[in-house]
């Protein structure tokens, strides 16, 4: 759940394999539980909803702790207005929770000696192309495995299954953005393979993403040139938190009048230091350097 805009609030997440159909729909709360918040601004987590499927096999951060009771020694007092402060302390809890399951989550992945990356950008950037692109330039040289976020439909993961490449989609209703728990039960039904790489496209979206750490090595921020140079400045947060950004649809750049140096100063404005290429998955130009990351680990 995003406390602010009120993404996923009790909403529902459907994971499918796309090579099999199997559907799984898990009913979510705030931050996958029920977040109590008390009088005295103490907030804590109870995860009551268990009668979904559990795949304890593979994927990481199920470890349950069933063991919380509710014989609390203070006293409720609920009747207050506070609803600025509750708001505050309810992202906190959230933000922690998942920053608790994102570290479980890379240590998982670190364990397998899996690369994970996650593509972040906004809607109609290219990530679904270059990542297209991607495997088919690396096939036979990395297993991959790919989990795909959006809103709804399957139509990424069903481009992604036709490389031959296993995917999974993660449909996530209203919600704007991945969470460290969906990449947990998206990673049990996946079972990518030791030394693999696990590329996740996360939803479309350059706002929600940059405060939802997914336990992934590298958060890769997509800009493309129909954007306009100063995404970057308007977005600062997303790029902030991000280890590498690629500008894609170069092919296009003369074209839109694209100000590459503009670009590169929004970019290092924001994260100085931070790599950036460019990379058009039509011509292919650019993609020998992108695919370095891959190789060097």
């Amino acid at each position: 759940m995003c406390v602010t805009c009120g993404c996923n609030d009790s909403n529902q997440t459907v994971y499918t394999d796309v090579q099999t159909g199997a559907a799984i729909a898990v009913q979510r709360t705030a931050a996958g539980g029920a977040v109590h918040a008390h009088a005295d601004g103490r907030v804590h987590s109870h995860d009551h909803d268990h009668h979904q499927d559990h795949d304890h096999g593979h994927g990481p951060g199920h470890g349950h702790d069933h063991g919380h009771g509710h014989d609390h020694d203070h006293n409720h007092d609920h009747d207050h207005d506070h609803a600025t402060g509750r708001t505050i302390h309810l992202e906190q809890a959230i933000l922690a929770k998942n920053q608790l399951l994102a570290e479980r989550n890379r240590g998982w992945l670190a364990g397998r000696g899996i690369l994970a990356l996650n593509l972040v950008s906004s809607p109609g950037s290219g990530k679904t192309s270059l990542l297209e692109r991607t495997l088919r330039d690396l096939k036979g040289r990395h297993a991959i495995s790919v989990i795909e976020g959006d809103q709804a439909t399957l139509n990424d993961a069903e481009r992604i299954r036709a490389t031959g490449c296993k995917a999974i989609q993660i449909n996530t209703g209203t919600g704007c953005h991945l969470e460290a728990e969906m990449l947990a039960r998206g990673l049990g039904q996946l079972d990518p393979p030791h030394g693999g790489v696990v590329m996740i496209e996360n939803v479309g979206n350059l706002v929600c993403p940059a405060l939802f750490d997914l336990g992934e090595r590298a958060k890769v921020v997509i800009l493309s040139v129909t954007e306009g140079e100063d995404k970057p400045r308007k977005y600062p947060t997303i790029f902030d938190t991000a280890d590498v950004a690629v500008i894609t649809k170069i092919d296009l750049a003369s074209a839109v009048e694209f100000d590459w140096d503009a670009a590169e100063q929004s970019i290092q404005a924001v994260r100085p230091g931070m790599p950036v290429m460019g990379v058009s998955a039509k011509t292919g130009e650019g993609m020998d350097r992108y695919i370095g990351l891959f190789d060097h680990r």
